[in-house]
């Protein structure tokens, strides 16, 4: 069994469980993961989060108490008693880098696994399982289900503004904005490229995109998928021929979803603030940063 501990947004839960796939099918063993994170309370200004991958229909598989307690009992002890203990059943291997490691793969057989683990590298040999496992479940309301219809039937862009938790002093000092001048040179690029384009714009501050961005193309504005309707976001984004994204996992995933295979994805070239993320492995080489 491996086990992956969950923490994070519905991006960073959905890296953490396709690295965890990755690695328990190598192994031939079942995938659980710990959703304990959730059940902390955020200190400071970072953002509650709540357990999500529900929103896909074939993930089912949380792991019992009973499941975490001997990796936790690994995690807990003392170097030299941890090293002891690794030669044992249990084993905990946590994130050395937020950079790809060829480590991960020579973890064994009953492991927790606890890192952000966002590079696609970790799973881009199991990429239509992914694809698979990450179906939406039915639309929530009648509304989106028309927007996809809409998406569907024009030569759709989405544009992601990823501002509320980064806009705080903790989000701006670790992630940093994607500031005006980015989308619009995303969308000159892409209006370049592509014929007749229809602009979607999804943000969890629909005023401030609606008074600050503004374009020579048809735009829509979606702003009605708030709270645990929010995933919606992701799949209508998924939905667009094109992707303009933020630094944002949930839009990275929301482009990493969509299978036009002549899709053109604009990611912003500095991911992060804090320079001790390298985000080397982050960006599959088709994507274009800007």
């Amino acid at each position: 069994m491996i086990v992956v501990r969950l923490n994070g947004g519905l991006g960073n839960q959905m890296f953490q469980y396709a690295a965890g796939k990755a690695l328990a099918m190598k192994l031939n063993t079942d995938l659980k993961v710990d959703v304990s994170f959730f059940n902390i309370k955020p200190e400071n200004k970072w953002t509650q989060r709540y357990y999500e991958l529900d929103v896909f229909s074939g993930i089912n598989n949380i792991a019992s108490n009973e499941d975490i307690k001997p990796f936790l009992d690994v995690k807990n002890s003392n170097r030299l008693i941890r090293s002891f203990k690794n030669l044992g059943k249990y084993k905990y291997f946590c994130e050395p880098d937020f950079c790809y490691t060829e480590k991960f793969f020579k973890q064994k057989n009953n492991t927790y696994i606890e890192g952000y683990w966002q590079s696609e590298k970790y799973f881009k040999s199991i990429e239509s399982i992914i694809h698979n496992e990450f179906v939406f479940k039915d639309y929530s309301s009648i509304t989106n289900k028309e927007l996809a219809n809409l998406i569907s039937a024009v030569n759709s862009v989405s544009i992601h503004v990823r501002r509320t938790d980064y806009v705080n002093e903790i989000g701006l000092q670790q992630h940093g904005l994607c500031n005006v001048e980015y989308y619009q040179k995303a969308v000159k690029f892409l209006s370049e490229k592509e014929p007749e384009i229809n602009l979607f714009v999804f943000s969890d501050d629909t005023e401030w995109t609606k008074h600050n961005l503004s374009f020579n193309f048809p735009v829509t504005f979606i702003d009605y998928n708030k709270g645990k309707d929010s995933y919606e976001d992701m799949r209508l984004m998924s939905l667009c021929k094109h992707n303009i994204i933020a630094n944002s996992s949930f839009s990275w995933w929301a482009a990493w979803l969509n299978t036009n295979l002549a899709k053109i994805v604009i990611t912003p070239e500095k991911w992060f603030n804090n320079p001790e993320k390298n985000t080397k492995d982050l960006i599959p080489n088709e994507w274009l940063k800007m």
